[in-house]
């Protein structure tokens, strides 16, 4: 029982020196810090890149950590801790925008809906929180698998009305837009008449835990064919106040 693996033990302690500062390292430094010959450095290392848990930089091909590695780690935020961390915010987003707030994480390929603030009117809602959406096909969703590049393929990708994006490559350059301009839409991909909008949630070190998010109808969010430009702000305001509530 009190018997340990050798390579096991060469591989955390790479990781943990990877770990401890945020410049990267090369095999020399690597071997220097550790004591290992670099021949076995380099099979540990060949390995950890295959898995994901360390990157190395093209240019320099020095090593650092992986974002699979950061992605598994983001589980010890628990889905609760994060619904109460939003809870205020997404009161504060439903009265700016006129709209209902959804929040939702990644659970096996979908959007797991972990809270839902009604829209502040007098109109018949249901409450949608467990509710399983579409990832490919909601704002919230593209931006969870925006930020989650290691995550599983969707497959298929089912349409849900005829603007629904089915294909994956298109996908792939939808998602790639997504991650550069920090928020996400669905014009009518998954309710005919509905817009969303959606900015992802993160945690103190960056990844992506959540999304927050509007719905409502197109003529309101979205009246000359394109998300309209004060709710954008509304929603990627209150995405960036949760992401800095998790920092604390």
């Amino acid at each position: 029982m009190a018997e340990t693996i050798q390579s096991v033990e060469r591989a955390a302690a790479i990781l943990r020196l990877l770990a401890s500062g945020t410049r990267q390292l090369g095999v020399a430094e690597l071997a220097r810090a550790l004591g290992l010959p670099k021949g076995t450095l380099h099979g540990i290392l060949r390995t950890l890149v295959h898995v994901g848990f360390v990157e190395q930089d093209e240019t320099t091909g020095k090593y650092r950590l992986g974002a699979t590695l950061l992605h598994l780690g983001s589980s010890y935020l628990d889905v609760n801790e994060l619904r109460a961390r939003s809870l205020n915010w997404a009161d504060g987003l439903a009265v700016r925008s006129r709209e209902s707030v959804w929040i939702g994480t990644l659970h096996e390929g979908q959007v797991l809906v972990i809270h839902h603030v009604f829209r502040p009117d007098d109109s018949m809602q249901v409450l949608q929180v467990g509710a399983h959406l579409p990832a490919h096909a909601t704002a919230l969703g593209k931006v969870l698998l925006a930020g989650d590049p290691y995550g599983e393929p969707l497959t298929p990708l089912a349409p849900c009305t005829k603007k629904t994006i089915v294909d994956r490559d298109a996908l792939d350059r939808e998602l790639e837009l997504v991650a550069a301009r920090g928020w996400a839409a669905d014009m009518e991909e998954l309710e005919e008449g509905e817009v969303s909008i959606a900015a992802p949630i993160k945690d103190r070190r960056g990844v992506v835990v959540g999304a927050i998010g509007i719905r409502g109808a197109i003529e309101r969010l979205a009246p000359h064919g394109e998300p309209g430009r004060d709710y954008v702000s509304y929603v990627r305001d209150a995405a960036r106040a949760v992401s800095r509530e998790l920092a604390r």
